[in-house]
């Protein structure tokens, strides 16, 4: 009987071993690893609980481009109901939810238009988890979130001008060519025009300046309106060989050519004190020979009187022969008359002439003050070109028959302080009578 129950035990112990062996095999609960720590003994397992809290599933670095969203689910290693979550410094439109931890975000284009957002900005987000009981019982991390777009957004080139400029012959024409940075920048700049162009600062990099002075014959006589249309072509492209081209229309004018027209002038100007000189000279040597012609017949004029006034004085004496010698004297005395005319005729010709030459002088003189040039540019160069060719055309034309001539043996110092002295001034002043 002892025997029987032996064997029965030990059959119930082997089915019970079998039994529980099946049940282990079909048992698919395990350890959630991350709430414990297995120790292996010498014999045994040991787990050991973990109390330290833990995010088990942060992610360190997120990317997200442009109308994209995100929704990830943040884990601790404990109960999550006795935690709660926030953010510190987050980008707009950041959020997590206080209760589970579930991070969400939508990239808006707005953001980015608005200027809230940038593309390519690492921002870098605090995060934190703490015990809704125990404050000491919290963690601190931080994680990177970063924005692109997907949209290629195209390089520009703008020039720092109007599309079209006016300009005229002999002006500097300059502005600088800008570039409007987009995706992929511009790298270098060609430049180009529609005509052949001279004596130009090329363009090749953004920020560059264009500068071009059209020569005073640019314009040609047969261009329509007295214009020539410049049309200047910026085309810049990236190291992707994206291209973009700007234009600016440069409507060049006709113009005086000043350097020539300022030349001119200055020739027109010596020619004039050349001409007055030769006049001084003149007037000079006329003046002289009337002074002489004066001197001379005043001495026949004098002798003349001295010997009637004797005769006079003679007629009245008491001795016979100084009566007579009294009686032919004044007859002596106009006889002079013809004599001094014909020997020293009166210069009337040259005395007009000798006026009418101090009369141009003055004239040429102040016809040169009042068009002297004004300013380092005057514009109405011509026109003072044009009236003093006139006033000296006009006095060499009313001065033909007088004998101008010219001379080395006076300056010009000398020739001025004759013209100019009082005697002179006193000699030709205009009569009131």
């Amino acid at each position: 009987m002892g025997v029987k129950q032996s064997v029965t035990t030990v059959f119930l112990w082997i089915v019970f071993t079998m039994c529980s062996a099946v049940a282990k095999s079909q048992d698919t609960t395990t350890i959630v690893p991350d709430t414990a720590t297995v120790i292996y003994g010498d014999t045994f397992p040991v787990v050991k609980k973990d109390t330290a809290l833990r995010i088990i599933n942060l992610n360190p670095y997120f990317t997200l481009h442009v109308d994209s969203s995100l929704s990830y689910q943040l884990q601790v290693n404990k109960n999550p109901d006795d935690y709660f979550w926030y953010l510190k410094n987050s980008p707009v439109g950041l959020r997590i939810n206080k209760d589970n931890g579930l991070l969400t975000f939508n990239a808006q284009k707005s953001f980015f238009l608005s200027g809230k957002l940038k593309y390519d900005v690492n921002y870098k987000v605090q995060l934190g988890v703490q015990n809704l009981k125990d404050p000491t019982d919290r963690i601190d991390t931080t994680f990177t979130i970063v924005f692109y777009n997907l949209e290629i957004v195209p390089s520009k080139v703008k020039p720092a001008i109007s599309s079209t400029i006016w300009a005229e012959e002999g002006e500097t024409i300059s502005f600088k060519v800008l570039c409007e940075t987009g995706s992929f920048p511009i790298e270098n700049i060609l430049t180009f025009a529609n005509m052949p162009i001279h004596n130009y600062a090329d363009v090749q990099q953004c920020g560059n300046e264009f500068k071009w002075v059209p020569d005073y014959d640019f314009v040609k006589e047969t261009d329509s309106g007295k214009v020539k249309i410049v049309q200047v072509f910026f085309v810049g492209s990236t190291r992707f060989q994206v291209k973009d081209t700007a234009s600016v229309k440069i409507i060049v004018r006709n113009a005086l050519n000043y350097p020539l027209a300022k030349e001119e002038y200055n020739q027109v100007v010596r020619n004039i004190q050349r001409y007055v000189l030769q006049l001084k000279f003149t007037f000079l040597q006329l003046d002289k020979k009337l002074k002489r012609t004066r001197t001379a017949r005043t001495t026949f004029d004098l002798t003349a009187a001295t010997t009637s006034l004797t005769g006079t004085i003679l007629g009245t004496s008491s001795s016979q022969e100084a009566q007579r010698t009294g009686k032919i004297l004044p007859s002596v005395g106009l006889a002079m008359v013809p004599i001094k005319e014909a020997s020293v005729p009166s210069k009337s010709i040259d005395q007009n002439q000798a006026s009418s030459i101090r009369s141009s002088i003055k004239r040429l003189e102040y016809v040169l003050t009042d068009n002297m040039l004004l300013g380092e540019k005057d514009w109405d160069i011509t026109r003072k070109t044009n009236k003093l060719k006139d006033e000296l055309k006009q006095i060499q034309v009313q001065l033909i028959d007088v004998p101008v001539e010219l001379t080395n043996e006076l300056t010009e110092e000398e020739l001025n302080r004759y013209f100019n002295s009082p005697r002179v001034n006193k000699k030709y002043r205009l009569s009131t009578r």
